[in-house]
């Protein structure tokens, strides 16, 4: 009764968060051969025994990557931004979209061949927008071409740092959403006009 009443919590609290749009998206694996049964979650979480090493994983049993130096973005020295190492939910990502972690590697196993195929980033991202950073109203200020993310409205129903950030810093879940298949590249706003990109950047 206990193990039932969890799941059924589970799935009301995914439901909530809007998580049950993983499915058909890019990120639904149950159809993929490598999988050890038709579950869409379990590739990424599990509700027993996950991996608490990064932050903002919930119940995480993905194998985290272990390239401790990616070579970042430095936008020609113009930006003001202090960029770090990907961090928190970012490395979450990367832990499959870097190339060095097999997307099977979950549940404890750490030997799988299979890789992503599309959207591979690789080791070096300075080619890529730059994640892990603080955003804030002293960064918008000292650019002077970002918005405000505590007063400007993000349009999904607050402002930028309510709904947009990870504890004041911007990292992959700020323009993508794994768990929606809404938009193209799994984006959390639909980028025609470039709207994604305006919602932070007062061009």
């Amino acid at each position: 009764m206990m193990k039932r009443t969890f799941a059924l919590l589970l799935v009301f609290g995914i439901a909530q968060y809007g998580f049950a749009q993983i499915t058909g998206s890019a990120h639904d694996f149950s159809g993929e051969t490598w999988t050890v049964n038709t579950e869409i979650c379990i590739v990424c979480h599990t509700p027993h025994s996950s991996n608490t090493t990064v932050g903002n994983a919930p119940l995480w049993n993905h194998e985290v990557t272990s390239t401790a130096t990616f070579t970042l973005y430095t936008g020609g020295g113009t930006m003001d931004a202090t960029t770090g190492q990907p961090g928190g939910s970012s490395k979450l990502c990367l832990s499959c979209h870097d190339g060095t972690v097999a997307l099977e590697n979950f549940g404890g196993t750490t030997t799988g061949t299979a890789s992503v195929t599309t959207g591979d980033l690789g080791t070096d991202l300075s080619d890529d927008h730059p994640i892990s950073f603080t955003y804030n109203t002293a960064l918008a200020t000292a650019d002077g071409e970002l918005y405000n993310p505590s007063t400007q409205d993000s349009g999904l129903g607050s402002t930028i740092d309510a709904d947009l950030l990870f504890g004041g810093s911007l990292e992959c879940g700020s323009c993508h959403d794994v768990h929606n298949a809404g938009f193209a590249y799994l984006l959390r706003i639909d980028n025609a006009g470039s709207a994604l990109c305006l919602t932070c950047h007062n061009k």
